[in-house]
């Protein structure tokens, strides 16, 4: 027998049901989420393989990195420029609004840039700021130069360095260091709207000037703050050294040079993205990645595709039950707000980027293959970055950068999650529709113990009926038998309680009234006994027990009256108000050293029941009030209506309840009065006031009030009739 309950127990069902269906989403979750590793790795080791292609194509060709100065040991930002790609030409009228996107990248020069043959003069407010750009096969400069004084070259002169003007040296392989100066003429042309073109002149090394340069353009425009300059050169003439020297001239009788400053001491480069390696990657390249190749100092010499326009899409096979399909499309909603999908709108803080500084490329740099995981700052994509070096005569002279997304594998994620919780999401339906059948069972055989506990009790204790028990061999089972048991005997437990009153009042009769004969008795043949101090003390416990009984007596008789509808014929409408005005007048009367406080009450209290009984119920309530008042203080009785109920309030100044006898005190037997009073209370009172409160469907209530003034508060609700 206890082997049959421990197999057919409700725990051991329970578990039986919930640990099978419990383990499948794991199980799926867990293989979705081994198989979205499996495919990051796979990812790795394919962009490092297309990496290693595209940096083998660009192996031991020199020919590609002699213009992109990637020989450079050390990259100074104010000494080794860059030439940003520029969306059109720049239109040359030394206005630099064109120039606006390229602000970010700007170089700045002032005296701390001063050439060494003018490191002794003073500090001057001369300073420029430079910035070049690349658009096909010409590189442009825009240099914006702030000059208190600007002294223009004289027109028809043959010098060109008595003046303010810009220089520019270029180390040509073929024909050496080559410089050409930049100079506006003293013309009455010349103003801050108009401006004027410049020629370049090339110039020795004590700088006079040959033919101009007609492959070079320029145009100067004069500004408040100094002057503005806007070059186009070809990029051929661009070699692997490049200065700029802006020199000033601010006396114009003297016309002797003040100071100088720029680059041209220690010659730079200038960066321009190769051409050659960008038509190599090109064709190397695939829609879902980008492709960057850059110089052993992350500068970026070519660049192939948009990882933004990679798709996200992974077409799988539709073969699928119809009733799958149809459960796809209705839980779609639910992929939609829980799955996080692919978006081909995030932020891609790489996409003009001239500069990379990536923790792949710092591997690759050294000559160590390797790839590294980012999140964009939106957090809407992860991108996986694989780079590999670039060998020139053994020597790391640049890296190949390959760029993806992981949209694809989120997408195939998201669809087999898709497909496998489709599948669970049936499975859970079916084992879902048993298990509930189970929790029904249970829940009825519950719910049905629950219903018989609330008709077998009422909210008094009072045991009314029996409970059925069950006959099943599982804990529900063994619970309704042990309730049924327990039931019983509270029932005959409560039978005997109740039926004590009314035994006692019957069998204290018979000895009360012989107790009383023989006093009276005793009181005629003795007469000197009636001034006897112990005969008196015997006549007033007499009285007391007569008390007591007769309260008892009161209290079994009312009890069984109500509980054998004696009242129910004798319902009918009357006044509440009225009622309550008549009893609080006739206490008035009758203790006239205690004063009534009634609080006026307007009419329409109509309600429906015994006048009598409530007659009862005020004097049960107002006797306890009475005897807990305080001396001279009044009793206040208010009577109000909210909505459709009324509210009657008896408040007295006394004494205040204890906290745990606010529950109880209108129970049977319960008193909260003092154990050396002389008057007899057996708690019968208020007892009686919430069985006339039953009987007329109301709530009775008592509470503590500490403002305005402290006391006891006595509430009655009752429904009023419509």
């Amino acid at each position: 027998m206890r082997l049959l309950k421990k197999l057919f127990s409700l725990k051991s069902k329970l578990l039986l049901l919930s640990s099978s269906m419990l383990l499948l989403p794991l199980l799926g979750y867990q293989y979705v989420s081994e198989m979205e590793n499996f495919l990051r790795a796979g990812q790795e080791q394919t962009m490092l393989g297309t990496a290693k292609a595209v940096a083998t194509a660009l192996h031991e060709r020199p020919a590609l990195f002699d213009q992109s100065a990637a020989y450079q040991q050390q990259v100074i930002p104010t000494r080794d420029l860059y030439a940003y790609a520029l969306s059109a030409p720049v239109k040359l009228d030394g206005q630099l609004n064109e120039w606006a996107s390229l602000d970010k990248y700007q170089q700045n020069y002032d005296h701390a840039h001063r050439l060494a043959a003018f490191s002794d003069t003073q500090i001057s407010s001369l300073s420029f700021s430079q910035k070049v750009g690349q658009y096909q096969q010409h590189l442009y400069l825009a240099i914006s130069v702030k000059d208190d004084v600007v002294v223009l070259r004289p027109n028809n002169s043959y010098a060109v360095d008595k003046n303010d003007y810009l220089q520019i040296s270029i180390l040509k392989p073929d024909t050496g260091l080559q410089r050409y100066i930049f100079a506006a003429s003293n013309t009455s042309q010349l103003n801050l709207q108009t401006g004027q073109w410049v020629n370049a002149f090339a110039v020795d090394e004590n700088n006079r000037a040959e033919l101009p340069e007609k492959q070079v353009q320029g145009y100067w425009r004069n500004t408040t703050q100094g002057y503005d300059l806007e070059l186009r050169l070809p990029i051929s003439w661009v070699g692997a050294k490049v200065g700029f020297a802006i020199f000033d001239v601010d006396d114009v009788h003297s016309r002797e040079l003040v100071g100088a400053i720029g680059n041209a001491d220690e010659l730079g480069t200038i960066l321009v993205p190769s051409p050659e390696i960008d038509a190599i990657i090109k064709g190397l390249s695939y829609h879902n990645s980008r492709i960057w190749v850059v110089d052993k100092h992350g500068r970026v010499l070519a660049r192939s595709g948009d990882i933004q326009q990679a798709t996200s899409t992974y077409q799988t096979s539709n073969t699928s039950a119809k009733f799958l399909q149809q459960m796809q499309s209705l839980l779609q909603p639910v992929y939609d707000a829980v799955l996080t999908h692919p978006s081909k709108h995030f932020i891609d803080q790489l996409k003009d980027a001239v500069k990379i500084d990536d923790q792949a490329l710092k591997h690759a740099l050294i000559g160590k293959a390797d790839t590294a995981w980012r999140l964009t700052p939106d957090k809407a994509a992860v991108i996986l970055s694989a780079a590999h070096p670039i060998y020139i005569d053994g020597q790391v002279l640049g890296a190949v950068v390959i760029e993806e997304t992981t949209h694809g594998i989120r997408t195939l994620r998201n669809q087999s999650l898709q497909n496998l919780f489709n599948q669970m999401v049936l499975l859970l339906l079916v084992g879902s529709c048993i298990f509930l059948l189970f929790a029904l069972r249970i829940s009825g055989r519950i719910q049905n113990l629950k219903k018989q506990l609330g008709l077998a009790v009422d909210a008094q204790g009072r045991i009314l009926t029996k409970v059925k028990p069950e006959k099943q061999f599982d804990e529900i089972g063994d619970l309704s038998r042990s309730v049924s048991d327990l039931v019983e005997r509270l029932s005959q437990y409560n039978r005997y309680l109740e039926s004590m009153s009314s035994r006692m009042s019957h069998e204290f009769k018979t000895p009360i009234a012989i107790i009383a004969s023989s006093l009276e008795a005793l009181k005629v043949e003795q007469t000197q006994l009636k001034d006897n101090e112990f005969f008196q003390r015997a006549e007033q416990g007499m009285q007391r027990l007569n008390s007591m009984l007769a309260a008892m007596t009161e209290a079994t008789r009312l009890e069984q009256a109500i509980q054998h509808s004696h009242y129910l014929a004798q319902k009918e409408p009357f006044d509440f108000a009225a009622v309550v005005q008549g009893c609080v007048m006739a206490h008035q009367q009758t203790f006239p050293n205690q004063q009534f406080k009634l609080i006026e009450m307007p009419s329409d209290y109509q309600v429906i029941g015994s006048p009598d009984l409530i007659v009862q119920m005020l004097e049960k309530i107002l006797a306890n009030a009475i005897d807990f008042a305080n001396p001279n203080s009044e009793i206040e009785i208010k009577l109000v209506r909210d909505k459709k109920q009324l509210v009657l309030s008896i408040f007295n100044q006394g004494p205040l309840l204890p906290e745990q006898m606010a529950a109880n005190l209108f129970n049977s037997m319960v008193s909260v009065r003092d154990s050396d009073s002389q008057q007899t209370h057996l708690g019968l009172g208020l007892y009686i006031a919430r069985l006339v409160s039953q009987f007329h469907h109301g709530q009775i209530s008592a509470y503590n009030q500490h403002q305005p003034h402290q006391g006891v508060v006595i509430e009655f609700m009752m429904k009023v009739s419509e």
